[in-house]
């Protein structure tokens, strides 16, 4: 038995050569998250670290936790607002999307494993689910942002889509191991995950958002440490009533991220930093628990699922999922390759070790080699991809400004970051003839790496960068004056 401070020194260890790894990650154009998983193969039992961890029960333990944090996160940050314009498309892909990748790819591991039907749709399910938070990380290293509408489509599908997939992927592991399941149950079983989570997400939302401006705590800490205990309540109150954790944890993130916060650019920070930590553990612990020597058994199967997911299930599903008003060919096809496989495949892919079931141990080899392939091929590719169907445009970088506001549940005000534009009735002109509604005040002016305290008489160019402080009912005007009309790249620090 290792003593405690050889346990915590290896730990240590681990996440400070990940965190300088992620450094290297961003120069080379690849996740960080692959490298997470590399350091943690080459740590465990086939590795030159030699650490032995294969203990399902703890990286499922982990990884729900971590995927619960990480989906509040990503709720939290989600601006409904932002993504209303997207919102049909973005969740047909989720949903409709998710399912049309899991049936052609039931169909095709069947096909090729001389399986059950129901056992490659199992293994479908668990391979639907994408992580934008990789694809976001790669076009960042090469400061690229996507087009406002992809941007906000493949960030939102990312949330979105996990709980679809765990859902699933639950339901038909639940026809494995139960023997004479009526369609009746099916139904029900279905039913009860989607409403406990939606309910049991919005309820837990609604009442945290209320606490945290009600409750008056004498240390600002506590705040943000309030916020993530809810997010693990929502998880485990719904999964214990037979719903959808991965859902109610989301919704909940929604709820919360889109109430005016006392604390509020805390509990960001705080929450990212969170996200950060679990995605650091839990590829750490999925290395570990894989075991590099069993890989090239499977390499071959492994491949062909992974080139007939990323060149037929996933294309097909986005052109089904996205109406072509919507999204040109390229912008579709953009989607399709954007698709990347992350942890949470790997993390339910352990659900059918804990279930038993005979070829658990082949899946969660298949899907780890799968996700694997997925990160190295889209993800070194993708932002030429990007390039070549002309969905990118160029991003510079802003200057961190110095001021934060924290609105409470009093105010509808906004801090939010606005880049003038060329050719708008801001370029060139004065702020005091720009005719802002009553009450929006300029704070600080960002030209040039360099601020300026805004005055009356001070006259605004184009690519400045604007901190403006007004409501939400007369944000869509200034965004007029300043950025032009049909502008929606704003940022906000509310």
């Amino acid at each position: 038995m290792p003593s405690v401070e050889n346990v915590l020194l290896i730990t240590a260890s681990l996440f400070i050569i990940s965190i300088a790894a992620s450094k290297a990650s961003v120069r080379l154009g690849v996740p960080s998250l692959l490298v997470f998983v590399a350091i943690g193969m080459l740590a465990g039992s086939d590795g030159p670290g030699g650490i032995y961890f294969d203990f399902p029960w703890a990286t499922q333990l982990i990884g729900v936790t971590a995927l619960s944090l990480i989906l509040f996160a990503a709720g939290f940050d989600t601006h409904i607002q932002d993504v209303r314009p997207v919102l049909l498309p973005a969740i047909g892909l989720a949903t409709l999307g998710v399912v049309v990748s899991t049936a052609l790819m039931g169909v095709f591991i069947a096909w090729i494993w001389k399986t059950s039907l129901l056992l490659g749709l199992l293994v479908g399910a668990i391979i639907s689910s994408t992580d934008a938070a990789a694809v976001i990380s790669v076009l960042r290293s090469k400061r690229l942002s996507l087009r406002s509408r992809l941007q906000e489509v493949v960030e939102f599908e990312s949330g979105s889509n996990d709980p679809m997939a765990v859902l699933l992927a639950v339901v038909l592991l639940h026809l494995l191991t139960h023997a004479n399941v009526g369609a009746w149950e099916v139904t029900w079983l279905l039913s009860k995950q989607i409403s406990i989570g939606l309910v049991l997400g919005f309820i837990i939302g609604e009442l945290s958002a209320l606490g945290i401006n009600r409750i008056r705590l004498e240390w600002e800490g506590l705040y943000p440490v309030l916020s993530v205990t809810a997010a693990l309540f929502a998880y485990a109150a719904a999964a214990s009533l037979g719903g959808s954790g991965f859902l109610a944890v989301y919704v909940a993130g929604l709820v919360i991220g889109s109430k005016n916060l006392i604390h509020r650019n805390s509990i960001r920070v705080f929450n990212d930093g969170i996200a950060w930590l679990m995605q650091i553990t839990m590829f750490l612990v999925l290395g570990l628990q894989v075991f590099p020597s069993r890989l090239p058994s499977v390499a071959i199967p492994g491949l062909i699922i992974a080139a007939f997911l990323i060149f037929v299930a996933r294309p097909v599903s986005v052109f089904l999922a996205l109406p072509t008003r919507w999204f040109s060919w390229r912008e579709k096809l953009f989607i399709s390759w954007a698709g990347l496989r992350g942890a949470v495949p790997v993390v339910v892919a352990t659900f059918p070790l804990l279930a038993g079931i005979k070829e658990a141990q082949i899946i969660f080899d298949v899907v780890f080699f799968v996700a694997l392939t997925s990160l190295l091929v889209q993800g070194a590719t993708l932002p030429f991809a990007a390039r070549v169907l002309g969905v990118i445009v160029p991003t510079s970088r802003r200057p961190a400004f110095p001021i934060q506001f924290n609105p409470t549940e009093l105010t509808d005000r906004e801090l939010v970051e606005l880049k003038v534009a060329a050719g708008s009735k801001a370029d060139g002109g004065r702020i005091v003839d720009l005719a802002l509604p009553r009450g929006t005040l300029v704070v600080l002016v960002a030209r040039s790496n360099q601020f300026v305290a805004p005055e009356g008489s001070t006259i605004l160019r184009a690519e400045d960068v604007v901190s403006v402080l007004t409501t939400r009912k007369e944000l869509s005007l200034i965004r007029t004056v300043i950025e032009g009309r049909g502008s929606v790249t704003e940022r906000r620090y509310s």
